[in-house]
């Protein structure tokens, strides 16, 4: 009997492994149709702050050329507030269907260190597609400060601790972020000045209202050569070809500093890989190419593309680095 008992628990079982086998087979049958078809409808690029920045200028030069590679209109919508945080619990809210992915900023990853209780978490509710670009900054001065370099700066800034001052859009923007890891590696102590909006951070820095900024070299180069701001460095890792004379933060004796805004599309978490798989090669080939490189350094962007196995892994050394940032910089804590 005991034998007859263990036979039928093993047919049993057999028969269970079957089926599950048979229902994970249609699953998969089930998800390749839909990949073959994909895009059967318009597809929804949410971008997460208001119109006009670089990060919805760049969604909407992307769009267009996907519009046309991929035969269905891609449109952006943008969905601005809470530091881009109600645009992507939009996005992780979404069906995960590919016909709702996101285009977003470097802000994505310290968001989280800034705003302790968000609805969501960066590496489990979205699915990275692709890096798209990369854009470095130029540290500038006004031509009263009696700088000329990095070191100078902060020669100035360790003598005279908070009599300096910068432009900063808001927490967690990039003239914020980009001075708070410069204030970081290099121990001083230089205020924040905030103004609503990169506009008029730049005026109050042209003015001499404040003496230092971090501008976009878009911005920066018109003003740069009228010389009506000083350049100290660019932020990035390595020199830019538009100022090619300028070092970077550095070579000018800040170890490990590096900052560039980088832009990256997701989608929600539980999307389909063939479906992310279709949507990384149409915006690789697209980023790929002449016209879409053409146009992001028009904006002062660097194109970039990636596997969605290597943004992911971008975004969690992103994170890391930018815990640690938060945590030891006193004007980044969370309020």
């Amino acid at each position: 009997m005991g034998d007859e008992i263990r036979m039928m628990t093993k047919s049993r079982v057999a028969a269970a492994i079957g089926v599950y086998g048979l229902t994970l087979m249609g699953l998969g049958w089930a998800f390749e149709p839909a990949a073959q078809s994909y895009p059967a409808k318009a597809v929804r690029m949410v971008v997460p702050l208001v119109p006009g920045g670089s990060v919805d200028n760049l969604a909407r030069v992307l769009a267009q050329r996907l519009t046309e590679s991929m035969g269905q209109q891609v449109f952006v919508d943008n969905r601005g507030g809470a530091s881009g945080n109600i645009g992507t619990e939009l996005v992780v809210r979404a069906p995960p269907d590919g016909y709702t992915i996101m285009t977003v900023s470097m802000t994505l990853v310290v968001n989280p260190f800034l705003f302790p209780k968000l609805p969501f978490d960066v590496v489990r509710d979205l699915a990275p597609i692709s890096l798209i670009g990369a854009v470095p900054l130029v540290l500038t001065a006004h031509p009263s400060v009696p700088v000329k370099s990095v070191q100078e700066l902060i020669a100035l800034a360790r003598k005279h601790p908070g009599k300096l001052n910068y432009a900063s859009s808001g927490k967690g923007t990039n003239s914020h972020l980009s001075m708070e890891l410069f204030k970081n590696l290099t121990r001083t102590h230089i205020v924040s000045v905030q103004y609503r909006g990169g506009g008029l951070g730049q005026m109050a820095l042209l003015s001499g209202e404040v003496d230092l900024g971090f501008n976009s070299i878009v911005a920066g180069v018109p003003l740069i050569k009228a010389g009506k701001i000083r350049p100290l460095a660019i932020s990035s890792a390595t020199r830019s070809s538009v100022l090619p004379a300028l070092p970077t933060i550095a070579e000018a004796g800040v170890a490990g500093y590096t900052f560039s805004t980088w832009y990256g599309t997701l989608a929600p978490a539980a999307t389909p890989p063939a479906i992310i798989t279709v949507l990384n090669d149409h915006i690789v080939r697209a980023v790929r190419g002449p016209e879409l490189a053409k146009r992001f350094s028009y904006e002062g962007a660097e194109a970039i593309a990636s596997s969605p196995a290597q943004f992911a892994a971008h975004i969690k050394s992103e994170l890391a680095r930018w815990k640690k940032v938060v945590k030891e910089s006193a004007g980044l804590r969370a309020d």
